[in-house]
């Protein structure tokens, strides 16, 4: 397990892009006998799209994004409420599903994607994401794979999404200043008239959070208000505009 988790490591140090981490995580799953895996990253700041990097069929990851499926994924839904990786699927008890995620889960069974283990990561910095390892049925060795690894395929998710976010992901910015997604999506509520207490209860966040990213986004533009901090983010959007 040593070497193939070492290995895994300097695959992602060397990754540059989306398919050279499917190529790390699908590595270390054929390595592990895990089969697919999905890694889904919730949008956030500028992002309108969940990023979605998988083995999973091509057909079903399409269509899945194109659906916005993670609005209603009941994997995701149970990953928003909890940090510890759960299995779910077939034999495994669950609670009450709507109709409408039952049709979800069926049709992925139609792709081969019946059973599974999600790990959810909530590391604060931005919106969750998640790494899901998945099979068709249920085998010994898959059943005992994740029921004895479970906390190093945990830390190898926590790796992957690190190495993703600091490779992949651009943080938007304003007059060339640097402003992390938090921190821009707290700006963009704010100029719609949020107050700090509101914007906590759309994103999910204490108040104070939500404070400490908007004293966060002022100090990183040189400003002494929010009102100005909003008035710079207005002017670099209308500029990217035209």
């Amino acid at each position: 397990m040593h070497r193939i988790f070492q290995n895994f490591i300097d695959a992602l140090a060397c990754a540059q892009n989306s398919a050279d981490f499917s190529e790390a995580m699908a590595t270390v799953a054929s390595a592990l006998e895990l089969s697919c895996f999905a890694y889904l990253a919730l949008p956030g700041g500028h992002e309108r799209k969940p990023r979605l990097i998988s083995t999973y069929p091509k057909e079903w990851t399409s269509r899945y994004i194109e659906s916005r499926y993670e609005l209603i994924d009941p994997v995701i839904t149970r990953a928003l409420q909890t940090v510890e990786p759960f299995q779910w699927g077939a034999g495994i008890s669950s609670n009450q599903r709507s109709s409408i995620q039952q049709q979800l889960l069926d049709e992925a069974a139609q792709f081969g994607i019946r059973i599974g283990f999600t790990v959810p990561i909530h590391d604060g910095r931005g919106p969750m994401a998640a790494l899901t390892f998945a099979s068709r049925r249920g085998t010994p060795v898959f059943d005992n794979c994740v029921q004895s690894q479970s906390r190093v395929l945990q830390l190898m998710a926590m790796y992957f999404h690190a190495h993703v976010q600091r490779k992949l992901v651009k943080e938007p910015a304003i007059d060339g200043i640097r402003l992390s997604p938090r921190e821009i999506e707290c700006l963009e509520w704010a100029a719609q008239g949020k107050s700090a207490w509101e914007i906590g209860q759309i994103l999910g966040l204490s108040r104070n959070t939500v404070a400490y990213y908007m004293e966060n986004a002022k100090q990183k533009l040189g400003v002494r208000t929010i009102a100005q901090a909003v008035a710079r983010l207005a002017a670099a959007n209308k500029t990217k505009q035209n």
